[in-house]
């Protein structure tokens, strides 16, 4: 949904330019072309009553300045802590920064902030798939690897015969051994994906026949406690629908996953009325379930209290013929789209150069770099605000 770093440097940049797509730039990272990211975000309090906006805007700058005082703390302690821990230390230091907070911790991100994909990443996929043999609904039991060739079989037991394999396998899957490697991954390889934490975060998307909410990016009513947190953003400022899509995160986000599609809705309805008694009953829903999805296990992986700092780059290390992409093994940008991407374009180059080396020759395989300069043309990135 989102594109985190709008700017020409992110490596989708030019191929979301060549296919002419629109991006809503959001407002979220204190951008000094952009109004600052809680300006354009409606907080409303338990009781549903609206805050004024001056105090969230003071809120903001309280979290700000909570977050250098974070930094502080991480330059005093070489050991590895919790951001939990981090901001305990600052509130003990500073009780006066204790009060009311809008928790929304900033990750690290290309410049240019965040892009909402108004037309969706669908046409990015399609573009990316011209041309490429795609088989769908082929569930991966096993892969061979090792020797002259790998070997991918499938549920029904087919296999598939390759000089060598690209395993862009979610971490969540690799952490639950779904599938069978031959041989086994080594225990260094193990450790990684045991070590890396994988998240969670889950959507309830809700179509309205009119419109009840301000209009602006985010709409978000404090919680009694940070576990049952979640926020809406209106993606009817951006693509001019009549949907709200309530965001929630972590441990809650697990337990969303519990509720039928009704009860789900039901709960975020109750949350939207407690800010908009007059709210109207949803035309249409659609609920996520990334925690338990059978393709995933999760949403995004995350560095874990205490753990190795080489953890990325030894899951994106190759085993011979078995190589590995996804945006668990990118570093900087794991949890992203770009990250995702840019990782699979320099696992599919190791193994171009991989193969050369083995074959001495590389006619059966050609890279999407043939589309480079296609992709490369001076197309400015088409971004709108509302």
């Amino acid at each position: 949904m989102m594109l985190h770093g709008v700017c020409n440097e992110n490596p989708l940049a030019p191929l979301i330019r060549s296919l002419g797509l629109t991006l809503y730039r959001t407002s979220g990272d204190n951008s000094v072309l952009y109004d600052h990211d809680l300006q354009s975000y409606a907080l409303f309090d338990m009781d549903g009553g609206q805050v004024p906006q001056q105090m969230v805007i003071e809120v903001g700058d309280v979290f700000v300045r909570i977050l250098k005082e974070t930094e502080k703390v991480r330059d005093e302690h070489p050991d590895d802590m919790s951001v939990l821990q981090a901001m305990s230390i600052v509130l003990d230091r500073h009780p006066e920064l204790s009060r009311g907070l809008l928790l929304d911790l900033q990750e690290h991100v290309l410049s240019g902030g965040h892009g909402l994909m108004v037309q969706g990443y669908h046409p990015v996929i399609t573009a990316l798939a011209k041309d490429i043999d795609i088989r769908l609904n082929h569930r991966i039991t096993k892969i061979s690897y090792g020797g002259s060739k790998a070997m991918v079989t499938v549920e029904d037991g087919r296999h598939f015969i390759a000089d060598a394999v690209i395993s862009t396998l979610p971490l969540g899957i690799l952490k639950a051994k779904l599938i069978d490697f031959e041989p086994k991954l080594p225990a260094w390889k193990l450790s990684a994906i045991s070590d890396l934490g994988m998240g969670n975060e889950n959507k309830v998307a809700l179509r309205f026949n009119d419109i009840f909410w301000p209009n602006v990016e985010y709409l978000g009513i404090a919680a009694h406690t940070s576990y049952a947190c979640g926020y809406f953003l209106n993606l009817h400022k951006a693509t001019g629908h009549p949907v709200l899509v309530y965001m929630a995160a972590g441990r809650f986000a697990y337990d969303l996953e519990k509720l039928s599609d009704e009860a789900a809705v039901n709960f975020v309805m109750l949350q939207l009325r407690k800010m908009f008694p007059q709210a109207t009953e949803p035309v249409q829903h659609l609920v996520s379930r990334w925690g338990t999805d059978p393709n995933s296990l999760g949403c995004y992986s995350y560095d874990a209290v205490g753990k190795p700092e080489d953890l990325y780059d030894k899951l994106r290390l190759p085993l011979g013929n078995l190589f590995f992409a996804g945006e668990a093994v990118s570093m900087e940008n794991q949890g992203s789209v770009h990250g995702a991407y840019s990782s699979g374009i320099m696992a599919a180059k190791n193994c171009r150069r991989y193969l050369l080396e083995r074959h001495g020759t590389f006619e059966m395989i050609q890279l999407i770099s043939g589309r480079d300069e296609d992709l490369e043309a001076a197309v400015p990135l088409q971004i709108s605000r509302m």
